[in-house]
């Protein structure tokens, strides 16, 4: 069977030089309270890969990823969504920069899927209802569209037997599968991947990871912050490894992980150096 490695060597990226990025950034400062977090990230997700965002905790890998969906609003910089830049106003005094065009965050959001460390599942709606909430609510489907819509996703990360359950009857890793069908609902052009298996144990991790490299298998387009190294050179496209809230190297997997440049990915990929 194909590896997501061989589907992604057949993508068109030899072309990317003329593609336009499904998202980008450059240049991304960012400041929380006092503390520099982003120092000048740039980076961009071309069509159909996969990019696998490496580093030790506090690197900054997970601020760049709500960067990227506006979550937190870069100091400085540019994030661009295909060829759209995004409207982000410097700051204003003590309120920080902002973002100035509310509807093009609000549309450019809902073409960002979201998955986060946490399953983030309303606790009183049935895993149905939480892969519902989008559809309904931000497309615009009505409720019968949507439930066929959830029922779709749900099916597609291997839980249809669970549409009825509430969270609190479904395991960890049930529930972050849970999330990834709500955020596939949304019809994302963009996946991002907030360390999605960081809060479940060991036992669990393997499922939701078999559901991301489906996700992989099928060409999306994905910006996956990870611990799991394996995984990521199995699944990636391009890792980028962060250190100081910088991009301190980039490239293919089997060229990074195997033969590292610098000191600081050493390091992080045998510790007892």
């Amino acid at each position: 069977m194909q590896t997501a490695i061989d589907i992604h060597s057949e993508n068109p990226r030899r072309g990317r030089a003329a593609a336009i990025a499904s998202l980008r950034a450059e240049n991304v400062h960012k400041t929380l309270g006092t503390h520099p977090v982003l120092r000048g990230v740039s980076l961009a997700a071309y069509p159909h890969e996969v990019i696998s965002v490496l580093g030790a905790s506090g690197s900054g890998k997970s601020t760049l990823l709500r960067c990227l969906n506006l979550l937190e609003v870069p100091d400085s910089g540019e994030i661009w969504f295909r060829d759209e830049k995004l409207d982000i106003r410097p700051p204003a005094g003590r309120n920080g920069a902002r973002i100035g065009d509310a509807r093009q965050a609000r549309r450019v959001r809902a073409s960002l899927g979201m998955v986060f460390q946490s399953f983030n599942l309303w606790p009183h709606k049935t895993a149905l209802e939480n892969v519902m909430e989008g559809p309904v609510h931000v497309r615009g489907l009505t409720r019968r569209a949507a439930t066929e819509c959830a029922e779709h996703y749900l099916r597609k990360v291997g839980l249809i037997e669970r549409r009825d359950h509430y969270p609190r009857h479904l395991s960890g890793g049930q529930q972050q599968r849970v999330a990834i069908a709500r955020a596939l609902a949304m019809e994302p052009e963009v996946l991002l991947f907030d360390e999605p298996t960081s809060a479940l144990d060991p036992e669990l991790t393997g499922e939701v990871l078999r559901a991301i490299r489906s996700l992989a298998e099928e060409g999306r387009t994905m910006i996956l912050v990870t611990h799991e190294l394996s995984f990521a050179r199995e699944v990636s496209s391009r890792v980028a490894f962060m250190q100081g809230g910088r991009i301190e190297e980039e490239g293919p997997p089997e060229e990074v992980l195997s033969r590292p440049a610098s000191a600081g990915l050493r390091r992080f990929l045998d510790p007892v150096c």
